[in-house]
C-alpha cells in the first residue's frame, strides 16, 4: 500500500501546471461512445478514475487508443454490449454516466450503481426521474441501474434539487431523443458546460448550459470531433489552499480564473494576496490567516470538493471559523485525523466549528476519501515534524503526479510502498 512520508514546515514557492478536469473528463469520455465516428479528446488527466472508466469502456467493445499520456482516441462504433459488468467501475462515482450515454445511443443500458468516496448518499432519484420522463423504463436490479426504451422522446423536466450527475445524464440521453427537452433547475458547474460544448461539437443542439435552464433539441446522430477538456478547478483550488496554509507564494498556471472566483474570494477574506492573469492565478500568504465562514453550495457557490482543503487552512487561522457542508452529509470524516495533528475542531451535524491553532504536528494518519486526502497532505506540509499518510490510492483517483508537483514547489514529500522505503524516506527528509 502506497504512503506519503512528509516533513512539514517548508513554505511552498514556484509554479505548478494544472491538468484537465477530472469531473469533466469522466462525463466527456462516457459521452464519446455516443457517436460511431472516432473522437479525439485532449487534456485528459492521467488519474485512476479516468483510467478505470476507459478500461470498462473497452470491455463494452469500445476502441480506446492513447497516442500520448493526455490524449485519448475513442471509437464506439463496435460496442457489442450495453451491460457494464466491471468490478472496478463500481468504485467510481461516474459509472452512472454510461447510463445516459448508452441509453441515448442504443436505447438500453445496465451499469453498476455509483461508488467512489464514502462522503454521503449519492441518490439517483433525479436520474431516474429524468430517464423516465424521456420514455425509458428504469429499474434497480442486482446492484445496477437498468434503463431501456423503445423510443426516447423530449420532455420538460424539473429537477427537485440541483444535481450535477442527473443534469449530465439527462443531457446525454436527450441529445439523441426525438423532440425538445428542457431541464429546469439544472446544475451550472463548469464541467456541465464542458460536456455540453463537447456534445455540440459532435453535432448536438444544446443551449443554456451554465444557466439553470438547459434546452436540448434532439438530433438523429452525432459525429466525430476533436476536443480539449477544461482545466481542473478543484486541482487548482487545492494548490491555492496549499499555498495559503503553508504561507507560500505559488503561481498556478493553466487555469480559467472565472471558475476559481468562489475560492479566490474566500482566500482574500482570510488574508491571502491574489493576482489574476489570463490563464493563471498567483496566491501568496505572507501574513497570519484570519477566520471566516464558509458554506458549500452548487456552483457558483463554494464547491463541496474544496471543503476539506479550506477547513485545513482555517484550522491555522486566527479566531473561530465555521464551515457548513451544504451538499453531502458525511464529509467531515477526515476531521478525526486532523485532530490527531493538533487541530481544534468540533463537528455538529453538517457544521464544523474551528478554533484556529498556531500549528499542526506530524502524526500517522489515514486518508478517508479523495479530497480529504489532498487536504491532509496540505495539513502535513504545514505541520511541525514528520507525517506518514496511509492509503494514498484515494488521492490518485483525482490528482495526477500530486507528490511530484508538490516537490516542484519545495515540499518535502516522498511516496513509499514498503517499510524499507519509509525508513529511507525519513533519512532523506531529515
Amino acid at each position: 500500500m502506497d504512503r506519503y512520508a512528509i516533513r512539514g514546515g517548508a513554505s511552498l514557492f514556484g509554479e505548478v501546471q494544472i491538468g484537465g478536469a477530472k469531473n469533466a473528463a469522466l462525463a466527456i469520455l462516457a459521452a464519446a461512445v455516443m457517436t460511431n465516428d472516432p473522437v479525439r479528446i485532449e487534456n485528459v488527466p492521467d488519474v485512476t478514475d479516468c483510467n478505470v472508466l476507459l478500461k470498462a469502456m473497452e470491455r463494452l467493445g469500445v476502441s480506446v487508443e492513447r497516442p500520448d499520456r493526455h490524449s485519448v482516441i475513442i471509437d464506439g462504433s463496435k460496442i457489442d454490449s450495453c451491460i457494464v459488468d466491471d468490478e472496478y467501475l463500481k468504485r467510481i462515482r461516474a459509472s452512472y454516466y454510461l447510463v445516459g450515454a448508452l441509453l441515448g445511443k442504443n436505447r438500453r443500458a445496465e451499469v453498476p450503481l455509483p461508488g467512489g468516496c464514502n462522503i454521503g448518499v449519492r441518490a439517483i432519484d433525479q436520474h431516474i426521474k429524468g430517464f423516465s420522463a424521456l420514455g425509458a423504463k428504469v429499474r434497480i436490479v442486482h446492484g445496477a441501474i437498468s434503463a431501456e426504451a423503445a423510443e426516447l422522446r423530449g420532455a420538460h423536466i424539473f429537477l427537485d434539487k440541483v444535481s450535477v450527475g442527473a443534469t449530465i445524464n439527462i443531457m446525454m440521453a436527450a441529445a439523441l431523443a426525438s423532440g425538445k427537452t428542457i431541464i429546469e433547475n439544472a446544475a451550472k458547474e463548469p464541467h456541465v458546460v464542458d460536456l455540453a460544448n463537447f456534445l455540440n461539437s459532435c453535432g448536438a443542439n444544446i443551449k443554456g448550459a451554465g444557466t439553470d435552464v438547459i434546452r436540448i433539441k434532439g438530433v438523429e446522430r452525432l459525429h466525430g470531433t476533436e476536443y480539449c477538456i477544461i482545466p481542473d478547478q478543484i486541482e487548482a483550488g487545492t494548490y491555492m489552499m496549499a499555498s495559503a496554509a503553508c504561507h507560500g507564494d505559488v503561481m498556478i498556471r493553466g487555469v480559467i480564473p472565472k471558475h476559481l472566483e468562489c475560492i479566490t474570494a474566500k482566500l482574500c477574506e482570510i488574508g491571502c494576496h491574489i493576482t489574476e492573469y489570463d490563464d493563471a492565478v498567483r496566491v501568496s500568504a505572507p501574513d497570519p490567516l484570519m477566520s471566516t465562514q464558509v458554506k458549500t453550495l452548487p456552483y457558483p457557490g463554494f464547491p463541496t470538493d474544496m471543503q476539506p482543503q479550506i477547513t485545513v487552512a482555517l484550522g491555522l487561522a486566527q479566531g473561530t471559523s465555521i464551515v457548513t457542508e451544504g451538499i453531502f452529509e458525511n464529509r467531515f470524516k477526515y476531521v478525526d485525523e486532523l485532530i490527531r495533528m493538533g487541530a481544534s475542531i468540533k463537528v455538529e451535524g453538517n457544521m464544523a466549528v474551528i478554533s484556529g491553532v498556531k500549528s499542526y504536528s506530524g502524526a500517522s494518519i489515514t486518508v478517508p476519501d479523495l479530497r480529504a486526502g489532498a487536504a491532509l497532505v496540505i495539513a502535513a506540509l504545514a505541520a511541525e515534524g514528520d507525517t506518514v499518510i496511509e492509503d494514498t490510492r484515494f488521492i490518485e483517483r483525482g490528482y495526477e503526479d500530486f507528490e511530484i508537483k508538490l516537490k516542484g514547489l519545495g515540499a518535502n514529500i516522498e511516496r513509499v510502498s514498503t517499510e524499507r522505503d519509509l525508513r529511507k524516506a525519513r533519512l532523506k527528509l531529515a
